[in-house]
Order: structure tokens, then sequence, then C-alpha cells
């Protein structure tokens, strides 16, 4: 499968369309997709995005959690409460719903992060903050990696 790398900077025109990175529109179009899936993240004043299967493993891993108990309430409200699929048009873009786009602060342009299954829409400064501390909070931590065994035919 196709996955989410590297980071694109596009404009935002006045209307608030925004061009998916071309990458990222053909990964979505290679798993069926004409549309995504954006929710805000809860932790920082960015989006998430990713396509209808990452959306449903979503809903679904909140099942697992004890029904009506705060954390399920809490966690649906933000994110499926909050989430919108949106179409692109022909041209590759989607129309960024206004309470996405003032939530995460999206003014002139976005960066599109890579996240592997899914994808993150931040406004570039707060991205740039982030991804600094990020750097130095996992070079404070001595971060390491277990890679996964490879099964046959390279998937996991």
């Amino acid at each position: 499968m196709a996955l989410f790398v590297g980071k694109h900077v596009n404009k935002i025109d006045k209307k608030g369309r925004i061009s998916v990175p071309k990458p990222f529109r053909a990964t979505l179009q290679a798993r069926g997709m004409s549309s995504l899936y954006v929710y805000p993240r809860f932790k920082q004043h960015a989006l998430e995005a990713c396509d209808e299967a990452f959306m449903t493993r979503l809903s679904q891993s909140l099942d697992d959690l004890d029904m009506f108990s705060d954390e399920q309430d809490d966690l649906a409200s933000v994110i499926l409460a909050n989430a919108h699929e949106l179409s692109f048009d022909p041209e590759g873009r989607i129309m960024m719903p206004k309470e996405l786009s003032e939530y995460a602060g999206l003014k002139t342009e976005a960066v599109f992060v890579g996240q592997g299954p899914r994808f993150q829409i931040w406004e570039k400064s707060a991205f740039d903050a982030f991804s600094s501390m990020a750097f130095e909070r996992a070079k404070a931590r001595g971060a390491t990696l277990k890679l996964r065994q490879e099964t046959e035919g390279g998937g996991e």
C-alpha cells in the first residue's frame, strides 16, 4: 500500500480551496478514493487527513472503549463529530471548511505532512515550531525504533 510521505507547501486561494499535493492525491486515488476525510488534531492546532479505510479503523477503535465512557464520548466528539469528507474538484483541490481552517490557523498556505497511512495539514510556522520541538524531544529521549519483521510479500 502506498504511504503518505514527505512535506509539501501549497497556497490557499481566496475561495478557501487548496490543492492536495499530487503524490498524496495519487496515493488516495490508488486506494480508490476521490475524496478524503479531514478532522482536527486535538493535541495541536492542526488537521489530520485520511482515506475511508483509516477513518473506519478509527471509528472501530473508538468502539473498543467503554460505551458511554467520558473517554469514548470525548474522542468521538473531537474526531467523528468534527470530521468532514472533502471531494476533489477536477484540479485536485478541496474546499476547506471554515471551521477547520480557523482551528488550524490556515490563511494563505498550508503544509501537508506525510504520516504513513494518513497525513496532517498545518499552518507553516506552527508546523516548523512543532517539527523543531519534536526533533529535540526525540533526540533528548534517545528515541529508537524497533523495526517489525517483514512478512512474506514485503508487507506487515
